[in-house]
């Protein structure tokens, strides 16, 4: 049923042919709000270029458009039409693994839609090695929006139980899985001066 594939020196499964995890990108692709485990917390995405199933992602977590949000990929690649011009420096510390997730704080793409960024110049993204979250973007086809599942106010879900309490039957899908163990949401960071906006854990 799983694609077995060399990485790290071992065999692992290739998650983007997981049944449950293709049925959640399918519901991706025609404008759904999925819950998918990722490094540290459960997380909510959707399309990043369906504004409609953007705009009910923020209804549902009661999330300011301001706020911007983040986007999670499988690989550096699949971002670069997100993202304005970077150095050859930059573009390699986007892949940089460093025992924990980094989400940097990049230029954003002339053509990066307005609610992804809040209005900003810039855009949040990360390159995610949680193997169910990167399957997930395989699946998809590309980057997923990443905020952590929970209402405003009320503490990220750190189990598939406490998604379903908060959001009940809201959601088009839920990917079963565990996060990665992470004790806190991911440290973010300023792409060109390595400036810490939120420490992680």
């Amino acid at each position: 049923m799983f694609l077995l594939r060399a990485g790290r020196g071992c065999l692992t499964v290739d998650w983007s042919r997981n049944p449950r995890i293709r049925r959640a990108a399918d519901r991706l692709r025609r404008g759904g709000v999925v819950a998918y485990p990722t490094e540290a917390v459960w997380g909510l995405g959707c399309d990043p270029l369906n504004e409609a199933a953007f705009r009910r992602l923020l209804t549902l977590k009661s999330r300011p458009l301001a706020k911007g949000v983040i986007l999670i990929s499988a690989d550096r690649d699949s971002l670069a039409p997100y993202i304005g011009p970077l150095t050859v420096g930059q573009w390699q510390r986007l892949r940089a693994v460093e025992g924990r997730p980094v989400t940097w704080v990049v230029p954003a793409g002339a053509k990066t839609p307005a609610w992804l960024t809040g209005g900003r110049s810039t855009l949040a993204v990360r390159v995610t090695d949680h193997p169910v979250a990167a399957g997930l973007c395989r699946a998809f086809g590309g980057p997923l929006v990443s905020t952590s599942a929970n209402p405003g106010g009320r503490e990220p879900a750190r189990s598939s139980l406490r998604v379903r309490l908060y959001f009940d039957d809201l959601l088009d899908d839920l990917v079963p899985g565990l996060t990665g163990g992470g004790t806190r949401p991911s440290e973010i960071r300023d792409i060109d001066t390595g400036k810490v906006f939120r420490p992680g854990g």
